[in-house]
Protein backbone atom coordinates (compact mmCIF):
# COMPACT_ATOMS: atom_id res chain seq x y z
CA UNK A 1 0.00 0.00 0.00
CA UNK A 2 1.62 2.96 -0.96
CA UNK A 3 0.99 6.61 0.22
CA UNK A 4 2.95 9.85 -0.44
CA UNK A 5 2.43 11.67 2.67
CA UNK A 6 5.49 13.73 1.91
CA UNK A 7 3.21 15.90 -0.66
CA UNK A 8 1.01 17.08 1.73
CA UNK A 9 -0.38 20.71 1.27
CA UNK A 10 0.89 22.19 4.71
CA UNK A 11 4.33 20.86 4.26
CA UNK A 12 4.86 23.76 1.55
CA UNK A 13 4.10 26.55 -0.39
CA UNK A 14 3.13 24.99 -3.45
CA UNK A 15 -0.45 25.64 -5.19
CA UNK A 16 -3.41 22.42 -4.95
CA UNK A 17 -5.98 22.40 -7.20
CA UNK A 18 -8.77 21.06 -5.23
CA UNK A 19 -12.32 19.94 -7.13
CA UNK A 20 -15.38 19.04 -5.06
CA UNK A 21 -18.11 20.37 -7.72
CA UNK A 22 -18.70 17.53 -9.98
CA UNK A 23 -22.02 16.16 -8.07
CA UNK A 24 -23.84 19.52 -9.20
CA UNK A 25 -22.11 19.16 -12.98
CA UNK A 26 -23.25 15.63 -12.80
CA UNK A 27 -26.87 16.67 -12.17
CA UNK A 28 -26.97 19.65 -13.98
CA UNK A 29 -25.07 19.26 -16.82
CA UNK A 30 -24.99 15.38 -17.49
CA UNK A 31 -28.94 15.05 -16.19
CA UNK A 32 -28.02 12.26 -14.56
CA UNK A 33 -30.05 11.54 -10.94
CA UNK A 34 -28.06 11.15 -7.99
CA UNK A 35 -30.35 10.41 -5.06
CA UNK A 36 -29.58 12.12 -2.14
CA UNK A 37 -26.70 13.88 -3.91
CA UNK A 38 -24.69 9.99 -4.15
CA UNK A 39 -22.26 9.87 -6.45
CA UNK A 40 -20.67 6.98 -5.28
CA UNK A 41 -23.16 4.40 -6.74
CA UNK A 42 -21.86 5.65 -10.09
CA UNK A 43 -18.82 3.02 -9.26
CA UNK A 44 -21.63 0.62 -9.70
CA UNK A 45 -21.49 0.70 -13.37
CA UNK A 46 -18.65 1.02 -15.73
CA UNK A 47 -20.19 3.59 -17.17
CA UNK A 48 -20.35 5.46 -14.12
CA UNK A 49 -16.45 4.57 -13.37
CA UNK A 50 -16.02 6.36 -16.81
CA UNK A 51 -17.74 9.35 -15.82
CA UNK A 52 -16.25 9.63 -12.65
CA UNK A 53 -12.21 9.30 -14.60
CA UNK A 54 -13.42 11.82 -16.71
CA UNK A 55 -13.76 14.27 -13.59
CA UNK A 56 -10.59 13.01 -12.03
CA UNK A 57 -8.57 13.10 -15.47
CA UNK A 58 -9.93 16.31 -16.62
CA UNK A 59 -8.51 18.27 -13.01
CA UNK A 60 -5.29 16.24 -13.01
CA UNK A 61 -4.38 17.78 -16.75
CA UNK A 62 -5.46 21.28 -15.97
CA UNK A 63 -3.20 21.23 -12.83
CA UNK A 64 -0.32 19.52 -15.03
CA UNK A 65 -0.45 22.24 -17.92
CA UNK A 66 -0.96 25.13 -15.30
CA UNK A 67 2.35 23.52 -13.35
CA UNK A 68 0.35 23.33 -9.74
CA UNK A 69 -0.32 20.21 -7.34
CA UNK A 70 -3.70 18.24 -6.75
CA UNK A 71 -5.94 16.90 -4.72
CA UNK A 72 -8.24 13.94 -5.64
CA UNK A 73 -11.31 13.77 -3.55
CA UNK A 74 -12.80 10.41 -3.52
CA UNK A 75 -16.78 10.52 -4.37
CA UNK A 76 -17.79 9.64 -0.89
CA UNK A 77 -19.15 12.45 0.94
CA UNK A 78 -22.48 11.10 1.99
CA UNK A 79 -21.38 7.40 1.65
CA UNK A 80 -21.37 6.93 5.62
CA UNK A 81 -24.06 5.38 7.86
CA UNK A 82 -27.28 7.02 8.14
CA UNK A 83 -27.09 8.63 4.57
CA UNK A 84 -26.50 5.51 2.87
CA UNK A 85 -29.44 4.21 4.90
CA UNK A 86 -31.48 6.36 3.05
CA UNK A 87 -30.28 4.80 -0.06
CA UNK A 88 -30.94 0.84 0.92
CA UNK A 89 -27.05 0.70 0.94
CA UNK A 90 -25.54 -2.08 3.85
CA UNK A 91 -22.29 -1.27 6.07
CA UNK A 92 -20.98 -4.06 3.73
CA UNK A 93 -22.47 -1.88 0.92
CA UNK A 94 -20.73 1.15 2.05
CA UNK A 95 -17.17 0.08 2.59
CA UNK A 96 -17.03 -1.56 -0.38
CA UNK A 97 -17.91 1.94 -1.94
CA UNK A 98 -15.65 3.99 -0.18
CA UNK A 99 -12.39 1.50 -0.96
CA UNK A 100 -13.69 1.50 -5.04
CA UNK A 101 -13.63 5.13 -4.82
CA UNK A 102 -9.76 5.64 -4.00
CA UNK A 103 -8.83 2.98 -5.84
CA UNK A 104 -10.23 4.94 -8.85
CA UNK A 105 -8.44 8.36 -8.04
CA UNK A 106 -5.45 5.88 -7.31
CA UNK A 107 -5.44 4.80 -10.59
CA UNK A 108 -5.73 7.98 -11.91
CA UNK A 109 -2.34 8.89 -9.61
CA UNK A 110 -0.58 6.50 -11.51
CA UNK A 111 -1.79 6.94 -14.92
CA UNK A 112 -0.54 10.83 -14.28
CA UNK A 113 3.13 9.70 -13.71
CA UNK A 114 4.89 12.46 -11.59
CA UNK A 115 2.06 14.89 -11.14
CA UNK A 116 1.99 16.04 -7.86
CA UNK A 117 -1.24 14.04 -6.38
CA UNK A 118 -2.50 13.77 -3.11
CA UNK A 119 -5.56 10.74 -2.69
CA UNK A 120 -8.19 12.40 -0.31
CA UNK A 121 -10.81 9.93 1.33
CA UNK A 122 -13.35 12.73 1.56
CA UNK A 123 -16.20 12.28 4.13
CA UNK A 124 -19.07 14.34 5.20
CA UNK A 125 -21.88 15.20 8.12
CA UNK A 126 -23.75 12.33 9.50
CA UNK A 127 -26.78 14.59 8.82
CA UNK A 128 -27.50 17.57 6.18
CA UNK A 129 -24.69 19.68 5.29
CA UNK A 130 -26.66 23.10 5.40
CA UNK A 131 -28.87 22.46 8.32
CA UNK A 132 -27.68 20.07 11.29
CA UNK A 133 -30.35 18.31 13.39
CA UNK A 134 -29.35 16.12 16.29
CA UNK A 135 -26.45 17.28 16.83
CA UNK A 136 -24.00 15.06 18.38
CA UNK A 137 -21.43 15.41 21.02
CA UNK A 138 -17.56 14.95 20.24
CA UNK A 139 -17.59 11.41 21.60
CA UNK A 140 -20.90 10.37 19.39
CA UNK A 141 -19.15 11.89 16.54
CA UNK A 142 -15.81 10.18 16.72
CA UNK A 143 -17.82 7.10 17.32
CA UNK A 144 -20.11 7.61 14.19
CA UNK A 145 -17.33 9.08 11.63
CA UNK A 146 -14.78 6.21 13.05
CA UNK A 147 -16.49 3.85 10.74
CA UNK A 148 -16.01 5.22 7.44
CA UNK A 149 -12.13 6.22 8.51
CA UNK A 150 -11.46 2.76 9.76
CA UNK A 151 -12.00 1.56 5.80
CA UNK A 152 -10.05 4.59 4.34
CA UNK A 153 -6.73 3.55 7.06
CA UNK A 154 -6.69 -0.10 4.91
CA UNK A 155 -6.87 1.93 1.30
CA UNK A 156 -3.99 4.09 -0.33
CA UNK A 157 -5.93 7.33 1.02
CA UNK A 158 -2.83 9.57 1.54
CA UNK A 159 -5.22 12.35 3.63
CA UNK A 160 -9.11 12.68 4.87
CA UNK A 161 -10.91 15.37 4.29
CA UNK A 162 -14.31 15.99 6.69
CA UNK A 163 -16.06 19.18 4.18
CA UNK A 164 -19.15 20.79 4.76
CA UNK A 165 -19.21 20.10 8.67
CA UNK A 166 -21.44 22.61 10.25
CA UNK A 167 -20.42 21.98 13.73
CA UNK A 168 -17.76 22.36 16.02
CA UNK A 169 -18.40 18.90 17.86
CA UNK A 170 -18.37 16.95 15.11
CA UNK A 171 -15.88 18.33 13.63
CA UNK A 172 -13.32 17.73 16.85
CA UNK A 173 -15.15 14.16 16.98
CA UNK A 174 -13.40 13.15 13.34
CA UNK A 175 -9.85 14.50 13.97
CA UNK A 176 -10.20 12.35 17.08
CA UNK A 177 -11.19 9.31 14.76
CA UNK A 178 -8.74 9.95 12.58
CA UNK A 179 -6.18 10.32 14.76
CA UNK A 180 -6.91 6.64 16.38
CA UNK A 181 -6.56 5.38 13.13
CA UNK A 182 -3.14 7.23 12.13
CA UNK A 183 -4.92 9.00 9.30
CA UNK A 184 -3.74 12.36 8.37
CA UNK A 185 -7.38 15.05 8.49
CA UNK A 186 -8.12 18.20 7.15
CA UNK A 187 -11.39 19.83 8.65
CA UNK A 188 -13.87 22.01 5.97
CA UNK A 189 -16.58 24.51 7.57
CA UNK A 190 -19.51 25.46 5.34
CA UNK A 191 -20.76 28.83 6.27
CA UNK A 192 -23.81 30.83 5.94
CA UNK A 193 -23.95 34.59 3.94
CA UNK A 194 -22.86 36.28 7.18
CA UNK A 195 -19.66 34.06 7.53
CA UNK A 196 -20.38 31.87 10.37
CA UNK A 197 -21.17 28.47 10.78
CA UNK A 198 -25.14 27.50 10.25
CA UNK A 199 -25.06 26.79 14.08
CA UNK A 200 -24.15 30.68 13.94
CA UNK A 201 -21.05 30.25 15.72
CA UNK A 202 -18.49 32.11 13.75
CA UNK A 203 -15.59 30.52 12.08
CA UNK A 204 -12.49 31.73 14.23
CA UNK A 205 -14.54 30.16 17.20
CA UNK A 206 -14.97 26.74 15.61
CA UNK A 207 -11.44 26.36 14.53
CA UNK A 208 -10.05 27.56 17.91
CA UNK A 209 -12.84 24.99 18.97
CA UNK A 210 -12.30 21.81 17.43
CA UNK A 211 -7.93 22.83 18.18
CA UNK A 212 -8.36 22.68 21.73
CA UNK A 213 -10.48 19.46 21.37
CA UNK A 214 -8.38 17.54 19.94
CA UNK A 215 -4.86 18.62 20.73
CA UNK A 216 -4.64 20.43 17.58
CA UNK A 217 -4.12 17.27 15.25
CA UNK A 218 -6.57 18.14 12.27
CA UNK A 219 -3.60 19.50 9.61
CA UNK A 220 -5.52 22.11 8.71
CA UNK A 221 -8.75 23.95 7.82
CA UNK A 222 -10.96 25.27 4.97
CA UNK A 223 -14.01 26.89 3.82
CA UNK A 224 -15.91 25.40 1.42
CA UNK A 225 -19.26 25.27 -0.28
CA UNK A 226 -19.84 29.34 -0.28
CA UNK A 227 -19.59 32.13 -2.20
CA UNK A 228 -16.23 34.15 -1.74
CA UNK A 229 -18.51 36.75 -0.44
CA UNK A 230 -19.69 35.11 1.77
CA UNK A 231 -17.20 34.90 3.73
CA UNK A 232 -14.04 36.99 3.51
CA UNK A 233 -15.14 40.29 5.56
CA UNK A 234 -14.55 37.86 8.29
CA UNK A 235 -11.10 37.14 7.35
CA UNK A 236 -8.84 38.95 9.77
CA UNK A 237 -5.01 38.85 10.06
CA UNK A 238 -5.20 37.24 13.67
CA UNK A 239 -3.35 33.79 14.49
CA UNK A 240 -6.35 31.44 13.81
CA UNK A 241 -5.83 32.87 10.31
CA UNK A 242 -2.36 30.62 10.07
CA UNK A 243 -4.87 27.50 10.83
CA UNK A 244 -6.75 27.74 7.35
CA UNK A 245 -5.10 26.80 3.91
CA UNK A 246 -7.58 28.11 1.28
CA UNK A 247 -10.71 28.01 0.29
CA UNK A 248 -13.12 25.73 -2.36
CA UNK A 249 -16.01 28.07 -3.48
CA UNK A 250 -19.27 28.18 -4.44
CA UNK A 251 -19.51 29.86 -8.22
CA UNK A 252 -23.13 31.41 -6.99
CA UNK A 253 -23.70 34.07 -4.34
CA UNK A 254 -27.18 32.24 -3.70
CA UNK A 255 -27.83 31.03 -0.10
CA UNK A 256 -27.72 27.34 0.60
CA UNK A 257 -31.31 27.11 1.38
CA UNK A 258 -31.77 29.07 -2.36
CA UNK A 259 -29.51 26.58 -3.60
CA UNK A 260 -31.52 23.83 -1.99
CA UNK A 261 -34.95 24.85 -4.08
CA UNK A 262 -33.20 26.26 -7.25
CA UNK A 263 -34.19 24.10 -10.58
CA UNK A 264 -31.13 25.23 -13.00
CA UNK A 265 -27.50 25.59 -12.09
CA UNK A 266 -26.07 29.15 -10.76
CA UNK A 267 -22.51 29.22 -12.42
CA UNK A 268 -21.99 32.58 -11.83
CA UNK A 269 -18.92 33.92 -13.46
CA UNK A 270 -15.70 31.83 -13.68
CA UNK A 271 -13.52 35.20 -14.32
CA UNK A 272 -14.72 37.11 -11.40
CA UNK A 273 -14.85 33.27 -9.44
CA UNK A 274 -11.35 33.42 -10.30
CA UNK A 275 -10.39 36.75 -9.08
CA UNK A 276 -11.82 36.40 -5.52
CA UNK A 277 -10.77 32.57 -4.71
CA UNK A 278 -7.12 33.27 -6.70
CA UNK A 279 -6.66 36.56 -5.32
CA UNK A 280 -7.02 35.35 -1.49
CA UNK A 281 -3.43 34.15 -1.79
CA UNK A 282 -2.56 37.88 -2.40
CA UNK A 283 -3.46 38.42 1.04
CA UNK A 284 -3.11 35.62 2.65
CA UNK A 285 0.28 33.70 0.92
CA UNK A 286 -0.23 30.48 3.15
CA UNK A 287 -3.27 29.99 1.21
CA UNK A 288 -2.28 27.18 -1.06
CA UNK A 289 -5.52 24.71 -1.84
CA UNK A 290 -8.05 26.56 -3.78
CA UNK A 291 -10.73 25.65 -5.74
CA UNK A 292 -14.47 25.08 -6.87
CA UNK A 293 -17.23 23.37 -4.85
CA UNK A 294 -20.98 23.69 -6.80
CA UNK A 295 -21.72 25.15 -9.62
CA UNK A 296 -18.15 25.30 -10.99
CA UNK A 297 -16.35 23.36 -13.67
CA UNK A 298 -13.04 23.41 -15.45
CA UNK A 299 -13.93 26.65 -16.37
CA UNK A 300 -13.91 28.10 -13.21
CA UNK A 301 -10.81 25.97 -11.73
CA UNK A 302 -8.78 27.42 -14.52
CA UNK A 303 -9.57 30.72 -13.74
CA UNK A 304 -9.36 29.94 -10.08
CA UNK A 305 -5.86 28.54 -10.68
CA UNK A 306 -4.59 30.86 -13.17
CA UNK A 307 -5.33 34.36 -10.87
CA UNK A 308 -3.52 31.78 -7.83
CA UNK A 309 -0.61 31.29 -9.81
CA UNK A 310 -0.48 35.12 -10.83
CA UNK A 311 0.55 36.54 -7.33
CA UNK A 312 3.72 35.33 -7.13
Amino acid sequence: MARYRDNLPQLGNDIFACYTGLDTDIIYNRGIDLPGFASYPLLSTLEGKNILREYYSNLAELARELGVAVILDSVTWVANRDRGADLNYSSDDLKKFNIEAIELIASVREEKGDLPTVLCGQIGPRGDGYEPSDLMSIEEAECYHAEQIKVYSTTEADLISASTICYAEEAAGVVRAAHRYDMPISISFTVETDGRLPTGMPLKEAIEKVDNESDGRALYFLVNCAHPDHFTDIFTNEPWMHRLRGVVANASRCSHSELEVAEELDEGNPDELGTLVGGLRKLYPHFNIVGGCCGTDMRHMKCILEEAKSVY
